[in-house]
Formats: structure tokens, C-alpha cells, sequence
């Protein structure tokens, strides 16, 4: 717990969040949270049966008791939409902490930083802790911070797309200037770049896709943690400095 992670006063040892969509059952989704070492994980509030006790429930197999449940907005394309279902999520389970995504387009699902805003002004002002979902812009990553959210979540390239940090210089500018968590959110396709956020700084990195979708996914969920505890050691650590000539590992004096 010397190096642990604080979101809205909470605690935890574990840097990696992990998803509740597209696995092939809530069991498969259960056994991937335990290989991650997740101590978080988030939940589509209008696609995940939370109520229901006529259909599988997600909280059947992934107990709200051992996770903290973080109710997001998945689907919500207006401040509108975001707003009406964390009132609903409160309502149905009494979740405070949330993740807003306020999504542009089909297409790109790139967030759509106007509406965010808006929508993160009301929350906040309703006495959620906001977790956003943002662009890997730094000005309106601040701009998030300033009316208090709670973490900031650039994406690291486009949701489900795999692609990795698209654009690593931001995402460092952003980790620079933030007093609160960042949490690379959407992208990530495999370990190594799970371990590259996690080396630019970010406090924690969140996927779905990148383990559901995997030929294994509980294998690659345990590769994902294991890339997420080497990258950031690797940033405590603080690496090497780029040279453009070679540097000898033994010494050149006293050569025979």
C-alpha cells in the first residue's frame, strides 16, 4: 500500500480497472477480474442487467461486495442522456462514484467535450464524483479538473480499437499538470501498452475490449496486470537517458 491508488478518497492497491461488456459470460467476466487483480470495475448502466432477477446478473458472479462498481454512461451521445442514467444508477444501487462518457459519434465513439463538460458541471454540482472520459487534449482535460472531477480518463486511442497511445506527448502533458488521478481509458490492445501508459506517468489504465476479445481472456487478463505493475515501477524508477552513441556497460579505464 505504499505505492496505492486514491480516487475520491478511495484506496486501492490495483492500477488496472477492467470492463463488464463483451465477454462471453458474466462467469468469463468474473474469472478475468480475478486473473487482473481488479479491485474496480465499471459497468454500463443501459446495457448491463443490474435489476433483473429473471436474467443472468452481473452482480450474481462479480459481487458489488468484493468491487467497487463504477456505473458509466456508455451510449449517451448528450449531457442529457448522461445525467438521466447516473440519477438512475444512484437510484437503483446507490452508486456515487461514476464514470461519464458523453460520445460525439457511431463512428469514432470520440468523446464529445462540450456536452462532457456540461454534463461534469451538473454532476458534480449534484454531488457525484465524477470519473470523465475525455479527449487527450490538455486544455480540456484541465478544464474537467478545474470544475472537480475526480479523475481524468483520456483515451489513449479510439474505444475497442486496439491501437495502443496514439499520441503519448499529450497524455504526458496532461499527467504534468493534473493534481488528480489519469487513467488512460480506451485503446489498449496488449501488455506492452498497457506498460507504455503506465510509463508515461498515468496512475491507471483502464480496458475492456483489449481482454474480452482476446483468444484467452483470462490469460491476457493476467498479462495485463503483470504490464501495468512493470510499467509503473518502471516510471518510479525512472529510466535512462536516451543517448545517440553508444555508452560501454564496463568501464574503459584499466582495460588490459
Amino acid at each position: 500500500m505504499d505505492d496505492a491508488l486514491t480516487i475520491a478518497g478511495r484506496t486501492y492497491r490495483s492500477r488496472l480497472i477492467i470492463g463488464t461488456g463483451k465477454y462471453e459470460t458474466y462467469e468469463q467476466n468474473a474469472r478475468a477480474a480475478e486473473a487482473a487483480g481488479a479491485e474496480m470495475v465499471t459497468v454500463a448502466v443501459r446495457r448491463v442487467n443490474l435489476t433483473d432477477p429473471d436474467q443472468p446478473m452481473l452482480v450474481d458472479h462479480v459481487s458489488p461486495e468484493k468491487y467497487t462498481f463504477l456505473p458509466n454512461t456508455a451510449g449517451c451521445f448528450t449531457a442529457e442522456e448522461a445525467i438521466r442514467t447516473l440519477r438512475l444508477a444512484r437510484e437503483a444501487g446507490g452508486w456515487g462514484l461514476v464514470k461519464l462518457e458523453v460520445l460525439a459519434d457511431q463512428k469514432t465513439l470520440y468523446p464529445d467535450m462540450e456536452e462532457t463538460l456540461k454534463a461534469a458541471k451538473l454532476l458534480i454540482a449534484e454531488g457525484f464524483e465524477v470519473m470523465v472520459y475525455c479527449s487527450d487534449d490538455p486544455v480540456f482535460a484541465k478544464k474537467l479538473e478545474d470544475v472537480g472531477c475526480c479523475a481524468i480518463m483520456p483515451l489513449g486511442s479510439l474505444i475497442g480499437s486496439g491501437l495502443g497511445v496514439q499520441n503519448p506527448v499529450n497524455i504526458r502533458l496532461i499527467v504534468e499538470q493534473s493534481s488528480v488521478p489519469v487513467i488512460v481509458d480506451a485503446g489498449v490492445g496488449t501488455a506492452s501498452d498497457a506498460a507504455i501508459a503506465m510509463e508515461l506517468g498515468c496512475d491507471g489504465v483502464l480496458m475492456n475490449t483489449a481482454i474480452a476479445e482476446a483468444k484467452d481472456p483470462i490469460l491476457m487478463a493476467s498479462a495485463m496486470r503483470h504490464a501495468v505493475i512493470a510499467g509503473r515501477e518502471a516510471y518510479l524508477a525512472g529510466r535512462m537517458q536516451k543517448k545517440r552513441y553508444a555508452d560501454p556497460s564496463s568501464p574503459l579505464a584499466g582495460l588490459i
